[in-house]
């Protein structure tokens, strides 16, 4: 420990800008696993914060919800003989305000009110985030497709779909708005999937990939922010190899002093938590307080229980890196080391 903290002061410019490229990558990466969070909860919190079951749909409806349509009285029969099942919709449309401005939303509708909230015909519960847009308790939204107006009953947290705010409706409301009996979904609680003849099952994570754009944000941002985290790797194991070479005399006369080889794996190991634990903790920071700082409408969110598995994985590939780098203090011999640093 002594030997590895000298040597982090004695040759500190080195060690600074490994550090400083270590925090970069980190923050970057937290930063983008924070958007892709983010932009999952604006896509999907819907479902997210729904509790785990299965969704069916019709097996004709090639895995997209908006195509599929379950009968009547399947579906009765299916709420009947299941505790808790319920159907339910969920469609993309529009409302109009006081000022006749539009407003974009997701209607969403149950037979239960196990899933959804509780809406009673003629009311609305929305996202919170069509505040935003002068929208408050009380006011009356239109749609060209209803005989009667809404009324804003509530408002709730972070229930997105799609990227819309979710507007929460009575099921007679959106029978009429969309001119059908019929439910697109059917959901039963728990873990355990049913066989239903014509309906194909999905788990909660399979429905969130039948949305469309979901899977394809996901995949993207994810894949960028584990090739940030090989990318550390490596950097750790150029910085130690080209380290290690520049000390091929030194390790040689160490070695030649008896300190064994375990020990100088031991301080470089050391050297590299230290760095890397300076510079987590930095990014990590700097990150939480980034959400406070976001630009409006920034869909970012960064728990920390993501920021502390992204950091012990930082701190595995960094163990690795310099772990393979370092291979080499075990080949050295004493005498050649000498005189190749002699050179």
């Amino acid at each position: 420990m002594k030997m590895a903290w000298k040597e982090i002061i004695k040759n500190k410019s080195r060690f600074v800008i490994l550090g400083s490229i270590v925090f970069l990558v980190s923050f970057l990466t937290l930063i983008i696993s924070g958007l892709a969070n983010g932009l999952s909860q604006d896509n999907a919190a819907l479902i997210q914060d729904m509790p785990e079951g299965t969704f069916y749909m019709e097996a004709s409806a090639d895995e997209t919800y908006n195509m599929s349509k379950i009968d009547t009285s399947l579906a009765e029969q299916t709420i009947t003989e299941n505790k808790g099942a319920t159907a339910l919709s969920i469609q993309m449309g529009f409302m109009e305000d006081q000022n006749a401005d539009q407003v974009s939303v997701a209607f969403a509708t149950a037979s239960n009110n196990n899933v959804f909230p509780e809406v009673k015909s003629g009311e609305v519960i929305l996202d919170e985030s069509v505040k935003d847009k002068g929208v408050k308790v009380g006011d009356v939204l239109t749609n060209n497709q209803l005989s009667k107006d809404l009324t804003v009953k509530g408002f709730v947290e972070q229930e997105k779909f799609s990227h819309a705010p979710v507007a929460f409706i009575n099921e007679k409301n959106y029978q009429e708005m969309y001119r059908t009996e019929e439910m697109q979904m059917l959901f039963t609680p728990g873990k355990e999937a049913i066989s239903i003849d014509g309906l194909q099952a999905f788990s909660n994570k399979e429905f969130l990939n039948t949305i469309p754009s979901y899977s394809a944000e996901q995949l993207s941002l994810n894949m960028i922010v584990w090739f940030l985290v090989v990318i550390s790797g490596m950097l750790f194991g150029i910085f130690f190899y080209m380290m290690n070479v520049q000390k091929i005399g030194l390790y040689g006369i160490l070695k030649a002093i008896g300190v064994k080889t375990s020990m100088l794996f031991k301080m470089m190991w050391t050297q590299m938590f230290i760095i890397t634990i300076v510079a987590l903790a930095l990014s990590i920071g700097i990150s939480q307080l980034f959400s406070n700082f976001a630009p409006e409408g920034m869909p970012f969110h960064l728990p920390l229980a993501t920021s502390g598995i992204l950091a012990v994985v930082f701190l595995i590939i960094g163990f690795i890196g310099a772990t393979l780098s370092g291979i080499q203090i075990k080949k050295i011999q004493p005498l050649q080391a000498i005189q190749q640093g002699e050179m």
